[in-house]
Order: structure tokens, then C-alpha cells, then sequence
């Protein structure tokens, strides 16, 4: 790795692990496009590198969760292993697609998720108006991958397990974490409160378990398709767990909801500049 893209790739890692840590989620889908425009790699590579990145941090973030007890082992790994299909198809499915489609269709998904975001932080601050509640925020940014819950302390009511639903569900974030590289902590921890009736900081930290074993089935599918530049994703996924735990920390001090409204922002910005550079392309011979 040269001493050039080091410089930048550093910085990378280190401002998507501010967000993860101080957003509990999301910023790992800023991984792809750090990857592509500023380290100069192809889509297929971006979104295979990401996954590395992904992996180290669920697994930092796994590890502070289980110590705290807010990991469903059984539950996340029945939830992680329906998902292995859709990982893997999903793998298959991105590699085989030309990269100028695969760079719209990673547009149009961080327009989805900039949209979530700000949804989920005006909820939040209806409830936090209509309750008093100082410490009502949003789904995503309920607790960080690497530290204690903040708020989202309110119960989610058991629902009726419904396999097909569960497989369906399951299959369906595995597929997301296959074809883009990305965690999908933004519909992981929905899909486990809705589906599985998990408290928020139990099913934020039993989603990095899910992400653990989706990211692992993407990378497993992918071996052998390509060459990545290990150095590069080492260091960056490095910077990417100190900037988490330096981001949890930073969440104390600020408003969360300032902070997704914010980070909804920055990714609208990137993915309208992402599309406006593939789409054109779409209908070019």
C-alpha cells in the first residue's frame, strides 16, 4: 500500500467508524463509494473490500454487546443462517452485473437509507415531544456497535413467530449484504424487533451476529472472483474500529438527532452525485 493511498485511506476508515460509533449503524455504507471515487477501485472490488470492513466491525461490536448481554445467540443464528442463501445469491448476482448498473442500484439503496434515517429521527422527536422523554432516538442510533445502549430502553411487544415470514425476512437481508457489501444494520434491527419481538438494544446487538455470519457467507461466495488488496482493507477496517469507539463516545456529547439528520444529508449528497455519474451511462452503447 503506497504511502498516497494510505493517506487517504486512513482518514477513510476512521471517519466511517466516527459514524458507526456515534450513529450505532449506517455509516458502513459510505465504505463503497470511500472505496471506488477516492481509492480508485471497481465496483465489484468496493463491494467485496467492503465486506471486510463490515466483518471487523460486527465483530468489535459483537464483542462489547455479548459482554453486556444484549446478544441472543440462538436467535441471531437461526436468523444469520436463513440468510446464508440470499448472501450467497446475492454475492453470485453482484458479481456477474455490470459495475455501472451495480453503482445506480448502491445509489438508489443509500437514497433508501438516507430516507429511513430521517423518517426514524422524526418519529423520534414527535415521541420525545409527545412523552418528554429526553431520551427518545431513533431506531439506528439507539446504541453503538461498540458501547452501552442510549435510550430506545422502551419494550417492543412479543409477536406470533411466523417461519415463513422469519426465512423470508432473513433471506432478504442476506441477499441486501451479499449484493451491496453492506451490513444492513438499518433493516437487520427492524426486521429483528418486528419479526423475532426483540427489545432495541437486544436486537441491535444480536444484528451484528446476523451481520457477522451474512458478511462471512458474501466473502466465502466471493473467494476465488477476484484479488483484494489486503493491506489497503487492513488498515482501512483498523481506523474504521478506532474511529467506532472514538464515535461512541462522541455520542454523549452530541444530539443523536442532529447527528442522523446530518449523516441522512452526507449520504443523499453522495448517492445524487453517485447517480448522476452512472446513470448516464445506463443508455450509453
Amino acid at each position: 500500500m503506497s504511502v498516497l493511498i494510505a493517506v487517504t485511506a486512513l482518514p477513510c476508515g476512521l471517519v466511517i467508524g466516527l459514524l458507526l460509533g456515534a450513529l450505532g449503524g449506517g455509516g458502513s455504507v459510505l465504505a463503497v463509494p470511500a472505496l471506488v471515487y477516492l481509492l480508485g477501485q471497481s465496483p465489484h472490488e468496493a463491494t467485496a473490500g467492503a465486506l471486510v470492513v463490515v466483518t471487523v466491525g460486527a465483530v468489535t461490536g459483537l464483542v462489547c454487546h455479548a459482554r453486556a448481554g444484549r446478544v441472543r445467540w440462538a436467535a441471531g443464528a437461526a436468523f444469520g443462517a436463513l440468510g446464508t442463501a440470499g448472501s450467497y445469491l446475492g454475492s453470485r448476482w453482484s458479481a456477474a452485473l455490470d459495475p455501472t448498473v451495480l453503482m445506480a442500484a448502491f445509489a438508489g439503496l443509500m437514497l433508501v437509507v438516507a430516507a429511513m434515517l430521517l423518517v426514524r429521527g422524526l418519529r423520534a422527536a414527535r415521541e420525545a415531544d409527545g412523552t418528554g422523554l429526553p431520551g427518545a432516538v431513533p431506531d439506528a442510533v439507539a446504541a453503538g456497535p461498540l458501547g452501552d445502549s442510549r435510550g430506545a430502553s422502551s419494550s417492543v411487544s412479543p409477536a406470533p413467530t411466523r417461519p415463513v415470514r422469519v426465512a423470508a425476512t432473513a433471506s432478504a437481508v442476506g441477499l441486501l449484504t451479499g449484493f451491496f457489501g453492506v451490513g444492513g444494520g438499518f433493516v437487520v434491527v427492524p426486521a429483528l424487533t418486528l419479526v423475532l419481538g426483540l427489545e432495541m438494544p437486544v436486537a441491535i446487538g444480536t444484528s451484528l451476529l446476523v451481520i457477522l455470519i451474512n458478511s462471512l457467507t458474501a466473502l466465502g461466495t466471493r473467494a476465488g472472483t477476484g484479488t483484494l488488496d489486503w493491506p489497503l482493507l487492513a488498515g482501512f477496517a483498523a481506523c474504521a474500529a478506532v474511529g467506532s469507539n472514538l464515535g461512541n463516545r462522541l455520542t454523549s456529547r452530541l444530539r443523536p438527532q442532529a447527528l442522523t439528520t446530518a449523516f441522512a444529508g452526507l449520504v443523499t449528497v453522495l448517492a445524487v452525485a453517485m447517480a448522476a455519474v452512472a446513470v448516464p451511462h445506463l443508455w450509453t452503447p
